[in-house]
């Protein structure tokens, strides 16, 4: 019984967040957005497994060139990854297992994402020395940039979120204690902001740098890994599943060699019932499965696995 235990809790706070989110989409609806909100809109520019727009409480599949509007809820599977690219040039990556409101707040377009659970990374736009000021929100804590990279993770269990910055500088406020300090973070620091706690003053920066390296690692290995497997499910003839007889050609297999005569001799090596021994067959590794061993082994360096 305790075995299933932690897979019911994790698909009892999926069922949670969902819920939330259709709450949340609902009162939405209740604030229609500006007539100018379409230019705002987000524009789906890669993606692989199952990605999803929630509109009037039903999810719809999402595909490469689809928009998002405004106040609509991106959800990602546990196979789904997408990138989107907003109008200024500026993108965000979600990764799987995300729950998320894109532009809110739609009277306030510089509040780009409200990440209720799951990952993002975010990249914002600069022009030259012009700064182009966003907000990214969590149930914990609100991330304030003006062109920079950073990851933004919020845990399923106790809605903590985490804050990684690659490049450029971030200010982190707490969402629920507004008279704690802000921190500004600049590239390779992070911070951990718990619910009901304030900021640490001592940022989280052992293998910062290491981290990223691990999570694109892995995150590489991750979506060549369902492309892969989508690729190999989706070959072959169309129409049905690939079975026998499904190649084309017609043309019957050629008929097994014929034993060898009572007496002949083997090489030596083989068995005594005048059988050669097969040779041993080279192991071959995807290359999935090396990026995944390169980043584990990165990921227990760093002590993060």
């Amino acid at each position: 019984m305790s075995v299933f235990m932690p897979v019911r809790r994790r698909a009892l706070t999926a069922k949670l967040s969902l819920l939330i989110a259709v709450t949340a989409a609902v009162c939405l609806a209740q604030f229609p957005p500006p007539s100018d909100s379409g230019q705002y809109a987000a524009k789906v520019l890669t993606m692989t497994g199952q990605v999803s727009v929630l509109k009037d409480t039903i999810l719809y599949g999402l595909l490469e060139g689809s928009t998002v509007e405004v106040q609509q809820m991106i959800v990602t599977g546990p196979d789904g990854h997408a990138t989107f690219q907003v109008s200024d040039g500026s993108t965000f990556e979600v990764f799987p297992n995300s729950h998320l409101v894109f532009r809110k707040n739609a009277w306030n377009v510089k509040d780009l994402i409200d990440l209720l659970v799951g990952r993002i990374r975010v990249h914002i736009e600069h022009f030259g020395n012009v700064p182009n000021p966003n907000r990214v929100l969590t149930p914990t804590a609100v991330i304030s940039v003006r062109g920079t990279t950073f990851d933004v993770t919020v845990d399923e269990n106790d809605e903590t979120t985490v804050i990684e910055v690659e490049d450029g500088l971030v200010e982190v406020r707490h969402a629920l204690l507004p008279s704690d300090r802000p921190k500004m973070l600049g590239p390779g620091d992070s911070v951990k902001v718990y619910k009901s706690q304030p900021l640490d003053a001592r940022l989280l920066d052992k293998g910062t740098i290491l981290r990223y390296v691990f999570n694109a690692i892995r995150d590489a290995a991750n979506v060549a890994s369902m492309r892969s497997t989508r690729g190999v499910l989706g070959s072959g003839s169309t129409g049905g599943p690939i079975g026998v007889g499904d190649t084309g050609k017609g043309s019957a297999p050629p008929p097994p060699p014929p034993p060898p005569p009572p007496g002949h001799l083997v090489d030596a090596g083989s068995s005594d019932t005048g059988v050669i021994a097969p040779e041993p067959r080279a192991k071959h590794h995807s290359v999935g499965a090396a990026i995944r061993g390169t980043a584990k082994w990165l990921g227990r360096f760093a002590g993060i696995y």
